[in-house]
């Protein structure tokens, strides 16, 4: 058999007849997959120039009931061995409970765009734990896995599991950024911050046996050229696949937070405009997600991707801050765009809260207008809502519950403070002692309470915040805040629906603080339980 425009002999295919097909693996040259023959593009060209290649037939491995079948330039400018590349989103028992109940979800960004850089004479595959278990016999010559704070452990119990195999991990994401020293415990490597510029060097060590403990990028990613992610590589029938990003990072810096951490402090990155609207133009639904941290940062940038986006004909939504959504002339380009709603971090209806928190940029007393601002335009609200925040009492679970009705908020996300590894937060409880546990898994702002609060005790900030949830997510409040909206029921009804099955299924202590008194020593009376 010969490479055609080449004239370089190759061994005949082995494997079962009709069965699987040849890749080519070269540097400089495009794979081609064919079930009978190996072809080569005649446009395309070895590097070595075409009398030098010395090809060399490498053991065919099987998948299923396909044979791949594989010859690697063994020239020493350029010997690449295919691996077998598995990325796992990881997620850990108790993050997939809280989310599975969930009727709209979106996965993450993260691992398909990986994917989407890695080069092809790799076989890249992806699970996400949100819709498929992981298999721990599928065949792998690296693994990379990515996970946030509470399904760290997890993700340690993974690579475990697969080292044991002898498959080299790579850890890396928010935990492991903050971390890095603890990941390296339980992986070969750990990739700290941004992956982008670090993965083709990460994919070349592990090709030869040489992984480095840590690796770092030394400058940020450049957002121009990113390629789309490798949605196809994502399953399950409820996600959403159309999900990019526009912009990287906030010019905020909220002690909470860990975007800094992972992208630089006050940091914002930008796509090049005809790359975003190539990508949605192109995207295989009408609704399209940008998994950005602030759309609206820089307003001039974020009216001129709306401008862009408006011919399109798309629906998307994005988060932002209330200062972008100050911006009359934004939201009603946005608008006109497409946007059908908007996830602003309000997080406290107590201005000294924020304020304590770095977050003055946030103001309560424009909250109900800036509402009802965005729902004349068509925009849902989904609100984020943190509650134990030091000036947080035992009443800010009823005052906000009230706000969250009066101002006809579409859908809310609400938890506890975090205290994430690496932020501001975390540091100052750590250094007053008030930090209660490091087991990773309870760091969900859900169900555990893993900080001392200032002004009530852990077990009333757990009640307290599952009352709220449960409250906002009643029939009757569901009815009156969308009744009151009017901002697209079609997308809220199910959203709302869901969050109210996901917290049915997922249950915990639920009553109002404020509503229970205190005996002289402290201890708690339940009067009033909500049942």
């Amino acid at each position: 058999m010969e490479l055609a425009g080449l004239g370089h002999s190759l061994p005949p295919p082995r494997g079962p007849e009709g069965q699987g097909g040849a890749r080519i693996i070269c540097a400089n040259l495009e794979l081609v997959n064919v079930s009978n023959e190996l072809v080569m593009p005649t446009e395309l060209h070895h590097r070595c120039g075409p009398s030098s290649p010395a090809w060399s037939f490498l053991s065919p491995s099987a998948r299923g009931e396909q044979i791949s079948i594989a010859w690697s330039c063994t020239c020493r400018c350029c010997t690449i061995r295919l691996m077998r590349v598995h990325l796992i989103t990881a997620e850990s028992p108790a993050s997939r409970r809280l989310r599975q109940g969930r009727l709209i979800q979106f996965p993450q960004l993260t691992m398909p765009l990986i994917a989407a850089l890695t080069p092809r004479e790799h076989e890249v595959s992806h699970t996400d734990e949100i819709v498929e278990p992981v298999r721990f016999d599928a065949p792998a010559d690296l693994v990379g896995i990515t996970a946030p704070t509470p399904s760290a452990l997890h993700a340690y119990d993974l690579a475990r599991k697969f080292r044991r195999r002898g498959v080299p991990v790579v850890i890396g994401g928010p935990h492991a950024t903050a971390l890095p020293e603890e990941a390296t415990r339980h992986a070969d490597a750990v990739v700290v911050a941004e992956a982008e510029d670090m993965w083709p060097r990460v994919l070349d060590d592990a090709r030869r046996g040489k992984l480095e403990p840590v690796y770092v990028s030394s400058r940020q990613a450049s957002l121009a050229g990113m390629p789309a992610p490798r949605w196809d590589l994502i399953k399950g029938r409820r996600y959403g696949k159309s999900v990019t990003i526009a912009t990287r990072g906030c010019p905020h810096r909220c002690d909470y937070c860990s975007i800094p951490l992972l992208y630089g402090p006050g940091t914002m990155r930008y796509r090049p405009i005809d790359e975003v609207v190539r990508e949605v133009a192109t995207s295989p639904t009408r609704a399209v997600v940008f998994w950005d941290d602030n759309i609206g940062a820089n307003p001039r940038y974020a009216k001129e991707l709306f401008r862009a986006l408006t011919p399109l004909g798309k629906w998307w939504t994005s988060q932002c801050t209330a200062n972008a959504a100050r911006d009359e002339e934004l939201v009603e380009l946005a608008a006109r765009s497409g946007c059908k709603a908007l996830f602003l971090g309000l997080e406290s209806i107590s201005q000294e809260s924020l304020e304590a928190a770095n977050k003055a940029h946030n103001r309560v007393d424009d909250y109900r207008r800036l509402i009802a601002f965005l729902h004349r335009h068509g925009i849902a609200v989904h609100l984020g809502i943190m509650f134990g925040f030091d000036q947080d009492d035992v009443g800010i679970f009823r005052r906000t519950a009230e706000f969250l009705d009066e101002a006809c908020v579409d859908v809310a996300t609400v938890s506890m403070v975090v205290p994430m590894p690496g932020t501001p937060t975390f540091r100052r409880l750590s250094a007053d002692g008030r930090i209660l546990t490091t087991d990773w898994s309870k760091y969900d702002g859900k169900k555990h309470a893993v900080f001392e609060p200032a002004l009530m005790s852990p077990a009333e900030l757990e009640a307290g915040t599952e009352w709220v949830a449960r409250r906002l997510y009643s029939p009757r409040s569901i009815v009156r805040r969308l009744a009151g909206s009017r901002a697209g029921v079609w997308w809220n009804l199910p959203r709302n629906v869901g969050y109210m099955l996901a917290g049915l299924s997922n249950a915990g202590p639920s009553w109002n603080p404020a509503e229970h008194e205190r005996s002289s020593g402290g201890q708690i009376r339940f009067t009033n339980v909500p049942r």
